[in-house]
């Protein structure tokens, strides 16, 4: 592809221009190398999200904790979310106080402490507890990254460095998935599931150890006053210490001129999120986005696929652990591929597929489960293994690598930490409530609740044919011109205060609307 296709005419004009793959560009190699520190962030999610599926298949897990079902089982579940939301408001304001390295840090020793004492857990009421911290840190390393990613990577790789992020996801999945496969295969003691506890640290361990090497974010730094920083930091990394390059002083001046007409105008607030047309679209998809990740019916595979597949008489701790890893080993291969042509197929297409290919999976695999429980025969439950696979390479497609690369790119940068925030709310209270209703409702009903997730996904294809616009082939700073229009707007309508007069063009993605 062309970078006028990727970042728009603008920035592209003013690109170095290489006769080689970034991977044989000094600069550009230690860039991304070093951005793998936040890129993990997101398999410390996935593999606490994996391991509760694993640790539900180990008969030793079961027995130390009384078979929880039900509500109790929701509880352990929920505990996660729970943590993450009671997390949420502090962490968007750290990252605006303390910056994002610092909070991506804060984070990992918090989920290192936690994973000590879920291993060493002796009772429910301390393994819960252990999960509700796990959940504070998971927050702390999540919610900075994708933001220092986006305000760090080289803007033709932002899209699929952006998107990568949470494709990630699926590798800390598949390492609890198969920890917890192969302890319960060979182990017979409590360590079954205290060693999956242990390992749980391995990711912010690694975090912790490179941490050192992670620079800050140069729309960070801008906005503290530290221009010169973030100038050198720039140059570092893009142009290889070149201050001077056109590049960078296009970058410095997008960013300086928005950054300090948002100091003038006053502290970015709460309500600037719906003062204008612009930021209520963009907080709205923040919200739907947030919610149909988990209300499509992939939070009922992602936290019970136990009890999916206890429905279709598949009881074998063997089988629903192998099937287990299988699956995160798929869902990373798809959600990989579908971060690769982010750029090349458009954010909106990859949105509409995935709607429209996890709605008719879904379908297919809610009449075949109540076909199996009519007939019990073998077949039908083979063939909602097989759709429960087809339904999550639909939504690997957006919602791997776009969950927190689309919210993180549509808002500017004074209320990106706070969108980014809303969009996190939004996942983790939807798991909160799904984590209690699950359980409940598939015990109860069984197949019938995969109806309640064919209509939601309904309401997603409309959702997002409607209010989900393309992204692709503009530059961070100029997205805003979808949502606002071209047209000057007043500070003070941004932020809902009185200014002196000032004027900005919402050219840019980093001006407040």
């Amino acid at each position: 592809m062309k970078d006028q296709d990727i970042v728009g005419g603008a920035l592209a004009s003013v690109l170095p221009q290489y006769d080689r793959i970034w991977l044989r560009v000094p600069h550009l190699l230690q860039l991304n190398l070093v951005l793998l520190i936040p890129l993990l962030s997101s398999a410390v999610a996935g593999y606490d999200g994996s391991l509760m599926n694993g640790l539900q298949s180990i008969s030793e897990w079961q027995k130390y904790f009384g078979h929880p079902t039900g509500s109790t089982l929701g509880v352990v579940n929920a505990a996660q979310s729970i943590g993450s939301v009671i997390a949420l408001p502090v962490t968007g304001m750290l990252s605006d106080r303390i910056g994002r390295r610092l909070t991506l840090l804060s984070g990992a020793i918090v989920i290192v402490i936690a994973s000590i004492i879920q291993a060493a857990s002796v009772n429910y009421g301390m393994f819960v507890f252990s999960r509700v911290l796990v959940g504070v840190g998971s927050m702390l390393v999540v919610q900075p990254s994708p933001m220092l990613i986006t305000e760090l990577a080289y803007p033709t790789h932002r899209g699929k460095y952006t998107c990568a992020f949470w494709t990630m996801y699926y590798l800390g999945a598949i390492l609890a998935s198969w920890t917890s496969y192969g302890t319960q295969k060979h182990l017979h003691s409590d360590w079954t599931w205290r060693i999956p506890s242990i390992i749980q640290a391995g990711f912010p361990i690694v975090q912790i150890m490179f941490w050192w090497c992670v620079p800050e974010s140069p729309r960070w730094l801008i906005a503290q006053g530290r221009k010169e920083e973030a100038e050198h930091l720039l140059a570092r990394f893009h142009t290889a210490g070149d201050t001077s390059h056109p590049m960078i002083q296009f970058e410095m001046a997008e960013i300086v001129q928005t950054i300090e007409l948002e100091n003038q105008a006053s502290e970015t607030r709460w309500s600037a999120l719906i003062k204008t047309p612009g930021n209520r679209k963009r907080t709205f998809i923040a919200v739907c986005v947030g919610a149909f990740a988990q209300w499509n019916g992939v939070a009922v595979v992602s936290y019970y696929l136990t009890l999916v597949l206890d429905t279709v008489g598949i009881h074998d701790s063997d089988t629903q652990t192998l099937i287990n890893g299988l699956l995160q080993v798929f869902n990373f291969i798809a959600a990989l591929g579908a971060a690769l042509l982010v750029d090349r197929l458009g954010r909106r297409t990859l949105f509409l597929w995935s709607a429209i290919g996890m709605l008719a999976s879904f379908i297919v695999w809610t009449i075949c489960s109540a076909l199996f429980d009519q007939t019990q025969v073998a077949a039908l439950g083979r063939t909602v293994i097989a759709f429960v696979f087809i339904f999550y390479f639909h939504y690997d497609l957006a919602y791997t690598p776009l969950l927190l690369g689309y919210p993180t790119e549509i808002f500017p940068y004074s209320t990106r930490s706070k969108g980014v925030t809303v969009d996190l709310l939004s996942v983790y209270g939807s798991l909160i409530i799904l984590a209690f209703v699950n359980p409940i409702a598939l015990e109860k009903i069984g197949w019938h609740y995969y109806i309640f997730f064919c209509c939601f996904d309904a309401v997603v294809v409309a959702v997002t044919f409607f209010f989900f616009p393309e992204t692709k082939g503009h530059s961070l700073e100029e997205i805003a011109a979808i949502f606002d229009g071209p047209a000057p707007i007043q500070p003070d309508e941004i932020f809902g205060k009185k200014s002196d007069g000032i004027h900005g063009s919402v050219e840019h993605s980093e001006h407040a609307a």
